[in-house]
């Protein structure tokens, strides 16, 4: 089970990080040799999903990713047309920073028997968007407010609301495209507060910029915009630098 072998990890203090591919992002065409070079990155986990995805054949470009890939494929899905058995496990998002009912729970209610009858682990994560300094698309489409960057403890009440209500992770965003990453001070306050699986997205273009989030607290670090334009950027991160 993906979820046990995440836990495990996390508990015994191993640092672990993902390549997120947005199929609006990276074409088709593209796809079989991006996923090739992600099986010769360090990354421990491949996310596939974004904000819109505006094409008809997400099931067959699922299928391109699972059948290559050598790393376990986890949907990071936008909304509940983003579903596919072509993956190890779905992040089953709640949009617990914002206020919009749809991101909270309709979502979920409309692909619940879809999700029970395929073979996807499910994940329940509770989702964040964290203030950026630019408006992405991720803070545009879910029609609400992100968490203020400077307001820690309101990120830290709001992860504890999540765990408390039983999701099994967290995943705190800026969103794609943004400039920054999430500050170290207000990942710690979560994962102090916390101590679930921690998940960070959202402005990291550098190994630098990763070891801070992982020595913040962050247990899983996602990589994506940064690495869209140039395949060849995915080598820049590894794991061997991290001193625990």
């Amino acid at each position: 089970m993906l979820s046990s072998e995440i836990y495990k990890r996390s508990q015994e203090g191993e640092k672990l990080w993902g390549i997120l591919i947005d199929p609006d992002k990276i074409s088709i065409d593209q796809l079989s040799d991006f996923v090739i070079m992600a099986n010769r990155s360090s990354c421990d986990y491949i996310l596939v999903g974004g904000s819109l995805i505006n094409h008809n054949f997400f099931q067959t470009y699922l299928k391109i990713i699972h059948e290559l890939s050598s790393k376990k494929v986890i949907l990071f899905p936008g909304n509940n047309q983003q579903i596919s058995s072509q993956a190890d496990a779905i992040l089953l998002l709640s949009l617990i920073s914002g206020r919009n009912p749809d991101l909270l729970i309709g979502q979920h209610v409309k692909t619940a028997f879809k999700l029970q009858k395929s073979n996807l682990e499910i994940l329940p994560c509770g989702y964040m968007l964290i203030e950026s300094d630019s408006i992405t698309s991720a803070i545009y489409m879910s029609e609400s407010l992100p968490i203020p960057k400077h307001k820690h403890d309101i990120a830290a009440a709001t992860a504890l609301a999540g765990v408390q209500l039983g999701l099994k992770f967290i995943y705190m965003d800026t969103g794609s495209g943004s400039i920054d990453p999430i500050s170290s001070k207000m990942i710690s306050t979560v994962k102090k507060t916390t101590k679930v699986p921690l998940f960070v997205g959202g402005g990291v273009k550098s190994q630098e910029q990763m070891i801070d989030c992982w020595k913040a607290g962050a247990d899983i670090v996602i990589v994506g915009n940064y690495i869209e334009n140039n395949f060849q950027k995915m080598y820049d991160f590894n794991k061997t630098t991290l001193a625990n």
